[in-house]
């Protein structure tokens, strides 16, 4: 891995889960792909994460096809900018061993700095060494950005054991912590200090429904301190310039080590309701990621909230929802930033 990019990953920075843009009749929609790749990038972002759940996990599936074109789409935008040594670029990888080996050549080929890895295929082995074996192949290939998604998503429960054996497992570089337990996420941050890896492995919310108090909080196992450095979040995938302003603002706080303000404490709150109503908390999560297309759509960057999958759309009382934290949360909010690049993004 590109030393820079190490360097930069382990400061921790800010990564956005990418969106999938489709057309009306649910083909890729490469213009709009890219411009919101551009989107993010102009926002400021630390790096990009594709091919992960909010592009939507079905683009892994070979009859659907859009793997590798929807990885190649960011990587050529992020090389217009010229930016492929700074900007961490991290590959969704899913699937038994096999497929997850050959996405994980196709990610690393393509120039991807990591693979964050979806256990989410071994919902039912109890046997955590057939997790651990499957993890080495793919770390044999590319670094491993670990991943604890919450079952409600796709993912499965993961004990405190299985991730010390996990952290010992030597290309693994950064974890993302997104089981929306409290409980789970200290197992895992535990941990990597149990095992000794505090300085070698980067750890990163996905916890869209905790993410400042994440961020801001300094975790203390053996009389070490740890923190979460970074996120990489679907909750950033939309009104980023301002959720990278805000996640500069708490970097700059944690670096001098001044006190939390009470502003900061009372923004947690508010970006919490707001994730309550794009994901879609009141039922299950079950839409998600129509949710964040939803906002996109809103803000004119993808022309629907169309999913793959015809069966996944706003929930009954989403909309009612996401029409409420628009007007609540207008400060949040960056449309004028948007409206100001949209026709230069998408062309």
């Amino acid at each position: 891995m590109n030393k820079k990019i190490l360097e930069n990953l382990r400061k921790g920075v800010f990564i956005p889960a990418h969106p999938l843009a489709l057309t009306k009749e649910r083909k890729l929609d490469e213009k709009r792909q890219k411009g919101l790749t551009k989107y993010y990038i102009e926002s400021g972002v630390g790096g990009i994460a594709v091919g992960v759940h909010t592009t939507q996990f079905e683009i892994h599936n070979p009859k659907v096809g859009l793997y590798k074109p929807v990885l190649q789409l960011a990587i050529e935008t992020i090389k217009e900018y010229k930016l492929e040594d700074e900007i961490i670029k991290v590959a969704g990888i899913c699937g038994k061993t096999e497929q997850a080996t050959k996405e994980g050549e196709i990610a690393r080929d393509m120039g991807y700095d990591a693979g964050l890895l979806n256990l989410g295929t071994f919902t039912d082995e109890k046997d955590d060494d057939i997790l651990i074996e499957h993890t080495k192949e793919v770390s044999r290939i590319i670094p491993v950005f670990g991943f604890y998604l919450q079952p409600a998503t796709g993912g499965r429960e993961l004990s405190f054991s299985f991730w010390c054996k996990f952290f010992q497992i030597d290309n693994v570089i950064a974890v993302k912590v997104a089981p929306f337990d409290r409980y789970r996420t200290i197992d895992v941050i535990r941990a990597i200090v149990e095992t000794g890896r505090e300085k070698d492995i980067a750890v990163y919310t996905g916890n869209d429904d905790n993410i400042i108090i994440d961020l801001i909080t300094p975790f203390k196992f053996n009389n070490k301190i740890i923190r979460i450095v970074g996120g990489l979040l679907g909750h950033w995938a939309f009104w980023t310039k301002k959720s990278v302003d805000i996640f500069n603002e708490i970097k700059e706080i944690i670096k001098e080590n001044s006190p939390i303000p009470q502003e900061i404490l009372t923004l947690s709150a508010a970006i919490t309701d707001v994730n309550s109503a794009v994901f879609d908390a009141n039922n299950k999560f079950s839409g998600c990621i129509p949710g964040i297309n939803e906002i996109l759509r809103r803000s004119g960057l993808l022309e629907g909230n169309w999913c793959i999958n015809q069966d996944i759309t706003l929930s009954p009382g989403q909309k009612e929802e996401i029409d409420r934290i628009f007007s609540e949360y207008s400060y949040l909010r960056d449309d004028e930033f948007v409206k100001k690049n949209l026709n230069k993004w998408i062309k």
